[in-house]
C-alpha cells in the first residue's frame, strides 16, 4: 500500500512550533509521507507544496488564536488550483477566546474544512 502525504505546518504569523514537531513525528511514525512546512506558512505555501508532492492532505495547525482568519478562503484557492479533492484539515487554539467547540467547528467546516480539531 502506498503511503498517503501530508503538508503540515503552522499558518500566518505563529511561531508556535513544538506542536507541529510532535505532529510530523507522529504522523510519520504512524506510516505517513510528511512534509513539514514549520511555522509562519502561508496558504500559497501549502498549496504549491501539496501540488508539488501531490499531497492527500493538507494539516493547518494554529495556536495563537488567529486561526480562523488566516485559514479563510484556503478551500477556495485549493479548488482554484486544482486541488479539489484534497483533505483539508485544521487544529489547536484556532480561535480568540473561549467559544462553544461546536460552533467553530461549523464555521471551519462551513470555510471547506474536512475535520476540525481544538486543543489539547
Amino acid at each position: 500500500m502506498e503511503k498517503k502525504t501530508l503538508i503540515i505546518g503552522v499558518i500566518g504569523a505563529d511561531v508556535h512550533a513544538v506542536g507541529n514537531q510532535i505532529l510530523y513525528f507522529a504522523f510519520r511514525e504512524a506510516g505517513f509521507n510528511v512534509i513539514n512546512l514549520g511555522v509562519m506558512v502561508s496558504q500559497e505555501e501549502y498549496i504549491e507544496a501539496a501540488i508539488e508532492a501531490k499531497a492527500d492532505a493538507i494539516l493547518v495547525s494554529s495556536l495563537y488564536g488567529h486561526g480562523e482568519l488566516d485559514c479563510q478562503g484556503l478551500r477556495d484557492k485549493c479548488n482554484e488550483a486544482g486541488l479539489k479533492d484534497i483533505l483539508l484539515y485544521v487544529g489547536g487554539n484556532i480561535v480568540v477566546g473561549k467559544q462553544p467547540f461546536e460552533e467553530v467547528k461549523k464555521r471551519f467546516t462551513d470555510m471547506g474544512f474536512d475535520r476540525v480539531f481544538g486543543p489539547g
